[in-house]
């Protein structure tokens, strides 16, 4: 059977199917799946590589690359950056990339693996590391991963848009008819938490809107990635919150860590959701959200995405270590509303 014949038959063009023969790795999924059925359909042979026309696959070695969890001990509970690598996969066969992850207790450690060039280069996550720490990474390829870097970070970075997240949430309340809103949180330290909530009230007093910031103590020096939610001062927000005067019935958190505390506490003051007040959540955790007593609105920073483009631009700076400047990759959240949350624990 000619390849002119098995592309009409799987609906793609000739090309795509000289592709799937050549050069697998290039193509889509759906793509590759239906022409090699109708390939298995109709007991199709490719000619053996050295006779074949066309371009040949020429796969690069694997790039080896790492994720460095700053200021964080050797936990399974970190293993999420693994799977979220493994569901977006198919998009990376192109650069084949070994993962390793590695752990350091303080920002001024650096590991072994870093230290001895081990890797190609390494995607950074946690708290930021030390100055000399940065020094002894030297010329090693690095991306920063999400938040908690400083401004003045050296290096390049993929992170969700903070700004828009907490201007999405001052909208959509604004739009569901709220007069007075109050964004609560912990940890305001948190440069996540710091941009979002700064987005939020600056957007909220845009629309005329009077808007209370309820934040906790910060905790300098803390690793995002050991915090707990401590109810002790979850209360003392709330009863914040409920002495704030008009007291607020729209309400935003910028992450959602503290949420089912939060909601616990509100339960326990005699506050009920609907009700009383209506929230946003600036993050979308399944097993966070679907444990909460209630389903709010939420806004997904979209992790799959963020993980996509930071292995991405990880090896375009591993295959361009001359490329001068800094370069900052933004992904914007989508909001989920509580309509559309209900398909989300079906």
């Amino acid at each position: 059977m000619l390849i002119a014949e098995i592309a009409q038959r799987a609906k793609v063009s000739p090309a795509t199917v000289s592709r799937v023969i050549n050069q697998p790795h290039l193509v889509a999924p759906d793509r590759l799946a239906r022409v090699q059925a109708v390939m298995n359909a109709v007991n199709y042979v490719p000619t053996p590589l050295h006779r074949r026309r066309g371009p040949k696959s020429r796969l690069a070695a694997p790039k080896k690359i790492a994720v460095w969890f700053v200021g964080a001990k050797k936990n399974t509970s970190h293993n999420w950056f693994q799977d979220q690598l493994l569901q977006i996969q198919p998009s990376t066969e192109r650069q084949r990339v070994e993962l390793s992850v590695l752990f350091s207790d303080t920002p001024d450690d650096l590991p072994r693996a870093l230290a001895d060039r081990q890797v190609d280069g390494v995607i950074i996550q946690g708290m930021e590391p030390s100055a000399s720490c940065m020094q002894k990474l030297g010329t090693l390829p690095h991306v920063w991963f999400m938040t908690r870097r400083t401004a003045n970070f050296p290096g390049d970075y993929v992170e969700p848009d903070n700004d828009l997240n907490g201007r999405l949430a001052a909208d959509f309340l604004h739009g569901r008819g709220h007069k007075t809103l109050a964004v609560v949180s912990t940890d305001p330290a948190y440069s996540a938490v710091a941009w979002r909530v700064k987005a939020f009230c600056e957007r909220a007093r845009e629309h005329g809107l009077t808007v209370h910031t309820i934040l906790g103590k910060s905790r300098p020096g803390t690793s995002f990635l050991e915090i707990a939610p401590l109810h002790e001062e979850i209360d003392t927000l709330v009863r914040r919150m409920m002495q704030a005067a008009p007291r607020p019935t729209g309400l935003y958190m910028p992450v959602d860590h503290f949420c089912g505390s939060l909601f616990r506490s509100l339960r326990m003051a005699g506050l009920k959701s609907e009700r009383d007040f209506e929230a946003v959540v600036g993050n979308y955790n399944p097993v966070i959200y679907h444990n909460l007593d209630h389903h709010p609105a939420v806004l997904d920073i979209n992790l799959p995405t963020l993980v996509r483009k930071v292995v991405d631009h990880l090896v375009w700076r591993i295959e361009n270590p001359q490329a001068i400047g800094r370069i900052g990759v933004s992904i914007a959240p989508t909001l989920i509303t509580m309509a559309q949350s209900k398909q989300l624990i079906a």
